[in-house]
């Protein structure tokens, strides 16, 4: 099993959310060619109502410590309601990587 799919399986578990988007963004930086370094979470669940982001945050780390321990170098989170979501519809875009001497 992947990396990508270990955070998908623990994060649908953890979270039961109605949407849930884990995208690997390494090729995006100065690693090796198949690498699952970096991702991006886009996360929408009524576990975040009434919680500020650094709790909501606070969520997902404890779910994938394993992983910010280990192989994941980069988590880029975007958590939200399903209100929040509603009103925003889409995560906004990574910015390019400005590290790495790539």
């Amino acid at each position: 099993m992947s990396i990508e799919d270990d955070i998908i399986e623990k994060l649908q578990t953890t979270l039961n959310p109605v949407y849930l988007d884990v995208t690997n963004e390494s090729h995006k930086h100065n690693v090796p060619p198949g690498s699952e370094s970096h991702f991006k979470v886009v996360a929408v669940t009524e576990e975040f109502n009434g919680k500020m982001l650094v709790a909501r945050h606070r969520l997902i780390n404890k779910a994938l410590a394993e992983e910010l321990a280990g192989p994941v170098h980069a988590l880029a989170l975007h958590t939200v309601t399903p209100d929040e979501w509603a009103e925003k519809g889409a995560a906004p875009e990574s910015p390019p990587c400005l590290g790495g001497g790539k």
